[in-house]
C-alpha cells in the first residue's frame, strides 16, 4: 500500500509488446496517475520494470497527447487538424464507410493493427469481431514471431515448452537471436540467478548485443546462417554418439530421416557459411547435450530472414535429440502463450467473415495501398489502431504513398499524431493503460495478468473497445458482442473452466492482480518428459508429411481461408538468405553490408520515440559499422551516415565499434519519421519467411555513405 494515506493504488499489467508482461501498481491521487511501480509480489516480474515503464505516468499526461477527436485540414502528412465533437467524427466515419461499402463493397474497407497495447480486450484482436460483421478484408498481422509460431506449432504443437522461471534449475542456457537485457529483462533476472548457481550462459547473436556482453560465451554468425548453424550442431550430436536414442525413438518423428539428410551438414560445411570455428560448433554440441538440464530461448530475430522457419524447426528439434525434455528446466521456450486459456474465436468470430473475403498481410499494406496487390477491389478505407506502419512496416516509401492518396479515407486511434496517424484524415483519442480495465495477453510467462481502470481518461480520450461499441452502433450492428462491456468481454474471452484457471476467476485477478495458470510449478514442470506434445502423434513432429505453409489464427483473425498453402519441406534444413553475396551476388557488388534492426532499448517498438527524456536515454538514431568498413569509406563514429538501397534510405549517427563485425551494420528500430530523416524500414523489404509470412527484417543488404 502507498505510505500517503492521500495515495490510493490499483493494479495494472504493462500493455506493450513485450513477453515479460510486468504485473504493476498505480499510485492514484486526485484522480490522477502519480506514479507507476512494479509488484513485488508477482514471483517472475518480482516488482522490477523496464527503462520504458518506469515513468509510465508521464505517457499518460504528455503535452503532446490527442485528447479529442480530430478532422485532418491541411494536406496529407501536414499534421494540421481541427478538433471536431465525437458525434461529428463518428458520422464522418461511418457516412464514408457506408458509401464506399455501397459503392465498392466492404472489403474495400481495410483494418490494421498490432501489439501498441496487447490485452485481450482492447488489443490485437479487440476489434476484428466488428469488422468481420462487416465484411472488410481480413488483415494478417505477421509483424514478429509469426514464423516462429509456424514452425513451432508445426513441430511440438501449441505448448508453452520450458516455463521461463524454471530457467533456475537449468545448468547450460542457450539465449539464441534475442537480446533480453532489453526486451526480455525479468527472464533475463531469472537467467542471472541460474549463472551464479553455476550455469553456462551462451548468446548466439550476430552482434555484439547488451545480452551478448554478459554472457560466458558469445557465438556471432553471419546473419541468416542460423540454420546452418542448428544443422551443423543436429550433425555433430549424431557423430558424437551423443543423442538420447531412447527419447529418439519413442517421443520424435523423423529421427532417423534427419539424421540421413544432417551427414552433409557438418562443422566444416556450417563453418563455411556461419563464420564459427567447426571445432567451436563441436564443442556447443557436446555441451548442450552432456551438461543437463540444457534450455533454449529462441527470439524471434531467428526468423528475420528468408530461411528462419526452417531455422526454427531445426532449433526445435535440438532438446528432442538430447533428451533435455526429461528435466526440469530442460527444453525450449518460443511463446509459452499457447496453453493460456483465451478464446480466440469468440474475440474475433470468424464465423462472421463472409466466405471468399480476401487477405491482406500488414507487412504487404504499402503494395497493397499503391496498387502493387490486390487490385481486384481497391482499398478505400484504412483504419489503424494499436500500430504504426510508417514506422515499424517494411517498404516504407511505399506506405507513405500509399497513405498520401486523395481517395484513401483513413482513420487512426491514438495516443499521438504518429508518422502513421499524421496522414489520417480523422483522428480518435484512445485511452492508456491506467484508463481501462483488460486482462494483458502474456506472451512471454505462464501468468494471466489483470489490469484495473483506475481512473478516467483526460480530455475525451475513451478505450479501443469503446471506439468500435460507438461505431458498431452507428453502422447498426445489433450484435451482443458488440454491447458487452469491458467486463463482460473480460468473462467471454477467457475459458475461466478450463483446467488452468481452476482456482481463478475474474473476480481473484481484481483482488489479486495476477494468477499463474495451473500447469505446473516452476520447480516441477516437466511437461514432455515422456513426449505428450500437442501433436497429431503425440511425438516431436521432426518430419512432417503433406505440410503446407499457414499463419496461426490469431494473428489473420482466426480466419482459415487463403492461408498461404506453399508445401513445407518435410525435414528441417539450411535455407540461405535471400540478399546476400552468396545468393545475390549482383545486389551485393552494389549493396556489400548486411544489415539487422533489432528493438530498441528505450522504445518499446515505436512506443516513447516521441518523448524527450527517452530519446535522451537510448541516443539519436545511431548506426553500428565495423572499422574495416568505417575506414574504408570515409567514416569516423560521430559521423552522420546515410544508409540505403533501392528501396529507400535512412540517416544516423555512425558508431565505429568491433561489436559488429566487418559485412554487417546494425540500426535499431523504432525512431519516428517526422523526427528523423527517414527510418530503418525504409531500405526493409516486404517479401516473406519461408514460413508463416514473417517479415524479412534481417535479410536486406544495403550500402553506407558519409553525409558530412
Amino acid at each position: 500500500m502507498a505510505a500517503n494515506p492521500k495515495i490510493k493504488t490499483a493494479f495494472g499489467g504493462c500493455p506493450h509488446d513485450c513477453p515479460d508482461t510486468c504485473a504493476m501498481v498505480f499510485d492514484i491521487e486526485d484522480g490522477k496517475v502519480t506514479g507507476v511501480r512494479g509488484n513485488k509480489e508477482h514471483p517472475m516480474t518480482r516488482g522490477g520494470l523496464c527503462v520504458k515503464l518506469k515513468d509510465y505516468e508521464k505517457r499518460h499526461y504528455h503535452q503532446d497527447r490527442v485528447l479529442t477527436p480530430l478532422r485532418r485540414t491541411g494536406p496529407k502528412g501536414s499534421k494540421k487538424f481541427e478538433k471536431i465533437s465525437w458525434d461529428e467524427a463518428l458520422n464522418e466515419i461511418t457516412n464514408n464507410w457506408k458509401q464506399i461499402i455501397e459503392e465498392y463493397g466492404p472489403q474495400a474497407i481495410v483494418p490494421y493493427s498490432y501489439l501498441g497495447h496487447q490485452g485481450l480486450v482492447h488489443g490485437l484482436n479487440g476489434a476484428d469481431a466488428f469488422f468481420a460483421r462487416m465484411g472488410a478484408t481480413v488483415t494478417e498481422r505477421t509483424f514478429c514471431g509469426e514464423g516462429s509460431c509456424t514452425a513451432w506449432l508445426s513441430t511440438v504443437g501449441p505448448t508453452a515448452g520450458v516455463d521461463p522461471e524454471s530457467y533456475i534449475h537449468s545448468k547450460y542456457i542457450v539465449i539464441w537471436a534475442c537480446n533480453s537485457v532489453s526486451t526480455n529483462l525479468h527472464h533475463w533476472a531469472i537467467v542471472q540467478d541460474a549463472k551464479q548457481k553455476g550455469a553456462k550462459v551462451v548468446v548466439i547473436d550476430s552482434y555484439a548485443s547488451r545480452t551478448a556482453k554478459q554472457a560466458d560465451w558469445h557465438i556471432a554468425p553471419k546473419p541468416g546462417t542460423d540454420g546452418a548453424l542448428a544443422m551443423a550442431i543436429i550433425n555433430s550430436i549424431i557423430e558424437q554418439d551423443l543423442v538420447d536414442k531412447d527419447y529418439a525413438e519413442n517421443y520424435t518423428v523423423g529421427f532417423e530421416e534427419l539424421a540421413e539428410r544432417a551427414k552433409e551438414r557438418t562443422p566444416e560445411w556450417a563453418e563455411k557459411i556461419t563464420g564459427i570455428k567447426a571445432e567451436d560448433i563441436r564443442t556447443l554440441a557436446r555441451e548442450l547435450a552432456t551438461v543437463q538440464p540444457a534450455a533454449i530461448r529462441i527470439g524471434v530475430a531467428l526468423e528475420r530472414h528468408f530461411g528462419g522457419g526452417q531455422t526454427i524447426r531445426a532449433v526445435t528439434c535440438i532438446p528432442a535429440l538430447t533428451g533435455a525434455w526429461r528435466h526440469v528446466g530442460g527444453g525450449i521456450t518460443q511463446f509459452p502463450v499457447w496453453e493460456h486459456p483465451y478464446k480466440f474465436d469468440v474475440i474475433c468470430r470468424p464465423d462472421l467473415i463472409p466466405e471468399g473475403t480476401r487477405v491482406i498481410n500488414a507487412l504487404q499494406i504499402g503494395r497493397a495501398l499503391t496498387g502493387e496487390t490486390h487490385t481486384e477491389v481497391p482499398i478505400k478505407s484504412f483504419m489503424c489502431w494499436n500500430a504504426n506502419p510508417v514506422t515499424q512496416a517494411p517498404e516504407t516509401e511505399k506506405i507513405v504513398k500509399g497513405l498520401m492518396r486523395d481517395d484513401l479515407f483513413t482513420v487512426s486511434a491514438e495516443h499521438f499524431i504518429s508518422d502513421t496517424a499524421s496522414y489520417a484524415d480523422i483522428v480518435l483519442p484512445a485511452s492508456m493503460g491506467a484508463e481501462m480495465e483488460d486482462i494483458i495477453l502474456s506472451w512471454g510467462h505462464l501468468y494471466l495478468t489483470y489490469n484495473a481502470k483506475s481512473v478516467d481518461s483526460p480530455g475525451e480520450a475513451i478505450p479501443n473497445a469503446e471506439i468500435f461499441r460507438r461505431l458498431a452502433e452507428r453502422m447498426g450492428y445489433d450484435d451482443d458482442q458488440f454491447k458487452w462491456t469491458d467486463t463482460e468481454c473480460l468473462e467471454n474471452y477467457v475459458d475461466w473452466d478450463s483446467p488452468a484457471c481452476e482456482g481463478i476467476d475474474l473476480n481473484y485477478l481484481r483482488e489479486n492482480g495476477f494468477a499463474r495458470l495451473n500447469v505446473g510449478t516452476k520447480d516441477n514442470r516437466v511437461p514432455h518428459k515422456e513426449g505428450n506434445f500437442p501433436t497429431p502423434s503425440g511425438k516431436c513432429e521432426i518430419k512432417l508429411e503433406g505440410a503446407t505453409n499457414f499463419v496461426a489464427g490469431p494473428f489473420r483473425q482466426m480466419y482459415d481461408a487463403y492461408q498461404p498453402g506453399e508445401p513445407i519441406d518435410v525435414l528441417p534444413d539450411y535455407v540461405p538468405p535471400r540478399e546476400s553475396a552468396e545468393t545475390s551476388p549482383e545486389l551485393a557488388k552494389k549493396y556489400p553490408l548486411n544489415i539487422v534492426s533489432p528493438k530498441s532499448h528505450g522504445f518499446l517498438n515505436s512506443c516513447y520515440a516521441n518523448m524527450d527524456h527517452k530519446i535522451k536515454g537510448q541516443g539519436e538514431q545511431f548506426v553500428l559499422i565495423n572499422e574495416i568498413d568505417a575506414k574504408s569509406r570515409g567514416i569516423n563514429s560521430g559521423d552522420k551516415i546515410r544508409v540505403f538501397n533501392d528501396r529507400g534510405s535512412f540517416e544516423g549517427d555512425a558508431k565505429v565499434t568491433d561489436d559488429v563485425n566487418a559485412g554487417l551494420v546494425v540500426a535499431t528500430l523504432g525512431y519516428w519519421r517526422q523526427l528523423n530523416n527517414g527510418t530503418v524500414n525504409c531500405i526493409s523489404s516486404a517479401e516473406f519467411v519461408n514460413m508463416g509470412h514473417a517479415p524479412t527484417f534481417s535479410d536486406n543488404l544495403v550500402q553506407v555513405e558519409s553525409t558530412n
